[in-house]
């Protein structure tokens, strides 16, 4: 399966701070960061230290939708396996994604939908599903994403009933999806 390599997480924040170097001042002061400074991002197998560099450029309209697909990219270890620091972010990207002010909202609150889906157990009587997906004794990734889904339930339940959203943005099956991974 496509993995991203430590290596390759590391270039792709090095060239978005490259070409977006101020971006980060732009949410230096969002209180739905407060704290991601303090978090050793680089302690997680395979993640960067610029998670939080990421996380405050989602904030910079400039630079915000290529912030969000290398935060996407860092924080996955494939396309179908949320990576170890994806737990930890995911309260930064529920609580950015709860804000209309937020250039990428809607990009977020995909992600969203997206590591909703991936968190949930893998039927360890198929093979098939844990040949594609592994175990969940081998990613317990996907647990404490789902605490974290839980943690801040009454934030899902806000965001899939919020009003500001466009009509039809959040389809019955994401819905679903979502309050599924906070039970």
């Amino acid at each position: 399966m496509c993995r991203i390599t430590a290596a390759g997480k590391e270039a792709a924040v090095a060239r978005f701070l490259q070409e977006f170097p101020d971006a980060p001042r732009a949410g230096r002061d969002h209180p739905a960061l407060r704290g991601c400074d303090d978090i050793a991002w680089a302690d997680f197998p395979g993640c960067p230290a610029g998670i939080p560099a990421l996380l405050r450029s989602l904030l910079d309209p400039a630079a915000a939708a290529e912030a969000e697909r290398v935060l996407c990219t860092v924080l996955m270890d494939s396309p179908f396996t949320v990576g170890p620091a994806m737990p930890t972010a995911l309260s930064f990207l529920l609580h950015l994604a709860a804000d209309p002010a937020v250039p990428v909202r809607t990009e977020l609150i995909e992600v969203l939908f997206v590591v909703a889906e991936l968190s949930q157990p893998v039927d360890g009587c198929s093979e098939r599903a844990i040949r594609f997906l592994g175990s969940d004794r081998d990613h317990p990734e996907r647990a404490r994403c789902r605490a974290v889904f839980a943690e801040h339930a009454a934030l899902v339940r806000g965001l899939l009933d919020d009003r500001t959203l466009p009509d039809g943005f959040i389809p019955a099956d994401e819905r679903a999806s979502l309050l599924k991974a906070t039970v």
